[in-house]
């Protein structure tokens, strides 16, 4: 059969359609709720300038590491894969989450499509999308546990930034250790898994929703991932560790910045809420919920109102507004490689 041979008519996919413009339309609603808080804090840019530039580069560089360190994880997820192509994949996958309606969905999908377009199997590609999101979404939620501990053990930081390094040093090892365990015992993912099947059974009553997650689920997931990663799972593991930790010691610092100084613990609770409200597919990249909800956790912590403002803009000016334009710069080199990403199918879940 030629390549010539005409094809049928192409079937619009109007479920997805439909579900992208309610999120839009959501979206618009909970944002114009949130615009006036979100406008009042945006007063508050023009005090950016009297951070010290020097803590601006270090910001920066650890924003650097913590995206790097996620191009690593995508090296583990799939063998071979280039730096060229996990790096261009991932900025551009997440400049899209944070413009895009549907926010994860949206930019999980570009990631998958531009590592088929690469080159990669298009199960590999799965695989990789599969992997990396769930190793990362693990080590996320062991942060709440890690900051229990940390609180259980810790005071507040001193005024110098060696004890900051070392708390660091610290947490990285609690963090490995504890997502270490949830990948290699079944009773934590249970635990979890029966709260989170609960929570689900409820909403749906409640809202006459056909939702519905089973225990079972987390740990074939969990199973899956560590079986497609092989050896390099505990490897995956650290890298996704290091990736949350390097983000966290930017905001960290980005609190520093301004003068305030917190308990780490409670700095990375606050964090930890806020990665999660990130994820909420409502507002593109959690714009909104992000700034309004990260500030007033650090306010909750003990950091007082202001600098909680002050150091949540510079937080978010690297953590999210930067990489928007440099995700732009990687899709257009990313196409000069190797062409217009194709509409490929996108990975069935599981």
């Amino acid at each position: 059969m030629s390549d010539s041979a005409p094809r049928g008519p192409r079937t619009v996919p109007w479920g997805r359609v439909i579900q992208r413009v309610l999120l839009l339309v959501l979206g618009l609603v909970v944002f114009n709720l949130l615009l006036p808080q979100l406008l009042s804090m945006l007063k508050q840019v023009p005090a950016l300038e009297t951070i010290d530039f020097r803590w601006f580069v270090v910001i920066f560089l650890l924003e650097v590491g913590a995206f790097v360190a996620f191009w690593e994880l995508t090296r583990v997820a799939v063998p071979g894969v280039s730096w060229f192509v996990a790096a261009t994949s991932q900025l551009a996958a997440n400049a899209a989450a944070k413009v895009m309606p549907g926010g994860a969905m949206v930019g999980g999908a570009l990631y998958y499509r531009m590592l088929s377009v690469s080159g990669i199997p298009q199960g590999q590609a799965a695989a990789a999308l599969a992997a990396t999101s769930f190793i990362s979404t693990l080590v996320l939620l062991s942060l709440p546990a890690a900051a229990i501990l940390i609180a259980a053990l810790s005071a507040p930081i001193p005024q110098g930034l060696l004890p900051v390094a070392l708390i660091g040093t610290i947490l990285f090892a609690v963090l490995f250790m504890v997502a270490l365990v949830l990948a290699r015992t079944d009773k934590p993912l249970l635990v979890a898994g029966h709260l989170i099947e609960r929570a689900v059974s409820w909403a749906a009553h409640r809202f006459h929703k056909p939702w519905h997650v089973s225990t079972e689920s987390f740990i074939h997931r969990r199973d899956e991932v560590v079986t497609a990663l092989g050896a390099r799972w505990r490897k995956a593991v650290g890298v996704a560790v290091l990736n949350w930790l390097l983000d966290y010691l930017a905001l960290f610092m980005s609190l520093v910045a301004v003068g305030a100084r917190p308990r780490a613990s409670l700095v990375l609770l606050a964090f930890a809420s806020a990665a999660v409200l990130g994820m909420i597919p409502i507002t593109p990249g959690g714009l909104g919920f992000v700034e309004i909800g990260l500030s007033s956790l650090l306010t909750l912590s003990g950091v007082p109102a202001s600098d909680a403002v002050l150091a949540t803009l510079a937080y978010r000016l690297f953590q999210f507004w930067m990489p928007i334009p440099a995700g732009a710069v990687a899709y257009a080199l990313f196409r000069m490689r190797y062409g217009k990403v194709k509409d490929l199918p996108q990975p069935s879940p599981s």
